[in-house]
């Protein structure tokens, strides 16, 4: 698997993760979808999430992670997934709510925005269930605990 990811940091975070771990997160949420792939990870800080979230998704506050996919129609495919925008300070900030790893909360949004880069998405309950039991079993597959609590075992 050929990854490019552009890693950005935006603002200062000792609990960003590096470069190797994000590779690894990226990889497992692209598991045999995709051969080549080509991403933007923009490390931020509250301000700039909550801009982005209101100007995108016109909702107030910053939030853990924003998808951008990449939609443009080019003459032959291209690698380009599209962007990720994760918020630092609110990542660490749900980890410690959470009690969960701060590692393990980065690897989550990770491959949660990836999967958005793909196309998953949680609107709808079907398509939550499916984009959680999937976000479920790639945690697991890379030896992390479920981010998510079910009624049932998978």
């Amino acid at each position: 698997m050929n990854i490019s990811i552009d890693i950005q940091m935006a603002c200062s975070s000792e609990e960003a993760p590096d470069e190797d771990s994000m590779q690894r997160w990226v990889g497992a949420a692209l598991r045999d979808e995709r051969e080549t792939a080509e991403l933007s990870v923009r490390i931020v800080d509250e301000q700039e999430s909550a801009a982005l979230n209101h100007q995108y998704r016109g909702k107030a506050g910053p939030t853990n992670v924003l998808s951008f996919p990449f939609d443009a129609v080019t003459p032959e495919p291209l690698p380009i997934l599209g962007d990720l925008v994760i918020c630092a300070p609110v990542v660490v900030r749900e980890a410690q709510q959470q009690n969960k790893t701060i590692e393990a909360h980065w690897a989550h949004m990770t491959v949660h925005g990836v999967l958005h880069l793909l196309g998953y998405d949680h609107v709808g309950d079907t398509d939550a269930e499916v984009m959680e039991v999937l976000e479920t079993n790639i945690m697991l597959a890379m030896n992390f605990p479920a981010p998510y609590e079910f009624d049932q075992q998978l």
